[in-house]
């Protein structure tokens, strides 16, 4: 199925959400630089990376909603889309509280802070991935003719 928000006939979900994905993840790598060098620099790096990857994410998941909201229901691609949204709505939640917790002192964020952040970059791999299966499993957002109930791609079997 196509996509039903689209910009010069591509997904509008799809082009944005490669922002807050690459963001939020990166904001981790640059935690883990500052643990390691003891550089507060690198803490406020990935403070501002964390503001920017979750407003990112709040422009990207209208655009994933109006898709979503065309899938048929009672597919295997609508409870995976349901799935993804609302792993990514938590995602988003756990940066938020991330960033907020940091606010008061961005290049010394507190240690549950990071486990925030650690966090959501865990369930944003599996949201990820979820996606993924969306798009090249699933061809939702890719073509009208697109098979929204085939397998999963660890599945054996092969639509």
């Amino acid at each position: 199925m196509q996509s039903k928000a689209r910009f010069l006939g591509h997904p509008v979900h799809q082009m944005l959400i490669v922002f807050p994905l690459g963001l939020l993840g990166t904001s981790v790598v640059f935690d883990v630089l500052h643990k390691v060098f003891d550089a507060p620099t690198f803490a406020t790096v990935a403070f501002w990376m964390i503001v920017a990857g979750v407003v990112g994410g709040l422009i990207a998941a209208p655009f994933g909603t109006v898709d979503w909201l065309s899938i048929p229901a009672r597919t295997r691609a609508r409870r995976i889309g349901a799935l993804h949204g609302a792993g990514n709505v938590l995602v988003t939640a756990l940066f938020a509280v991330s960033g907020w917790l940091r606010a008061d002192a961005p290049a010394d964020p507190p240690g549950v802070a990071l486990a925030f952040s650690v966090l959501g970059v865990a369930i944003a791999l599996v949201t990820a991935w979820l996606g993924g299966e969306l798009v090249t499993r699933l061809g939702v957002g890719v073509y009208e003719r697109a098979d929204i109930d085939a397998p999963s791609s660890l599945d054996a079997r092969r639509s």
